[in-house]
């Protein structure tokens, strides 16, 4: 099939066209100093397809079963990939039958991935509220909503969010969301990441590719992310990532449960979202 007149977006949607085929063959003509248009050598060039496999995001466990009742379950997300969503929802059920009332969501490190999963999380645990918004370069924010009937976690399991400075993007998303509707405490160090816009790739006549930002996040209250990132409610070094990941024991759920008590959900956003109507909107807890 001839790629005369197909942009590189074109040829990418061609080879996918058969998802199965086991290697992809391109024919490269090569014409020399004295052919006309469309005449030269060609050869092939035989390539073996591989799927890269998609690897489960969510790791889990029973970290903590404390005098004073709390049964903790530790859950981190590596990054939101197609699995997310499912294998999130498999590790809650499975701590809840061991009896988890209480969560710590680890974000840290995790760069971010398909928007639409932290949406979809979201449902886990609250329902037909706001997850976040898109504002685009009108100032019109668009709500993404969650649907009702898929909560998970009771309302009262308090949730402590742990990021650090490389949660970006859906994890900043998903980590707005579930506080600024009154769901989650965020914990950690410093600020996430600060990724909060939206972008989209165009096809050029020539094949070139132009990536234009078109879009930006904002959390249910109207805080900005981009630039920004998620700031913690509660301001504490958390366990190293690598050598004691699960480490639980200095989370005081007291505390969150508190907080979460004390919180206020969010107000019915209004037309557009701008920095004076969000300096109003700005949850604190």
């Amino acid at each position: 099939v001839t790629t005369k007149g197909k942009t590189a977006f074109d040829i990418i949607d061609q080879i996918q066209d058969k998802p199965d085929a086991k290697t992809i063959t391109m024919t490269v003509r090569t014409p020399g100093s004295d052919d006309l248009q469309g005449e030269g050598n060609t050869r092939d060039i035989v390539m073996n397809r591989q799927s890269q496999k998609v690897n489960d995001p969510v790791i889990y466990k029973l970290s903590e079963k404390r005098d004073d009742g709390r049964v903790v379950g530790y859950i981190r997300i590596a990054e939101f990939n197609s699995l997310v969503k499912d294998k999130l929802e498999v590790a809650i059920r499975d701590l809840e039958g061991k009896g988890a009332n209480a969560f710590v969501l680890d974000l840290r490190g995790n760069p971010g991935g398909a928007f639409q999963s932290a949406v979809e999380i979201s449902s886990l645990f609250f329902e037909n509220k706001v997850a976040t918004y898109v504002v685009d370069s009108n100032v019109e924010n668009v709500p993404f909503r969650v649907p009702p009937g898929r909560v998970v976690v009771p309302a009262d399991d308090p949730i402590a969010i742990w990021v650090d400075s490389k949660s970006a993007s859906a994890a900043e998303v998903l980590a707005g969301s579930l506080h600024d509707n009154c769901r989650g405490v965020v914990m950690g160090s410093s600020n996430s990441y600060g990724k909060g816009m939206i972008q989209a790739v165009y096809g050029l006549k020539n094949g070139a590719g132009l990536v234009l930002t078109v879009a930006k996040y904002v959390t249910p209250n109207g805080t900005e992310i981009q630039g920004k990132g998620i700031a913690p409610d509660i301001n504490q070094a958390l366990p190293n990532p690598f050598l004691q990941p699960a480490d639980t024991t200095a989370v005081d759920f007291d505390d969150i449960t508190k907080r979460l008590e004390m919180c206020v959900p969010p107000y019915r956003q209004p037309n557009n979202v701008n920095a004076k109507s969000t300096a109003s909107l700005k949850q604190r807890y």
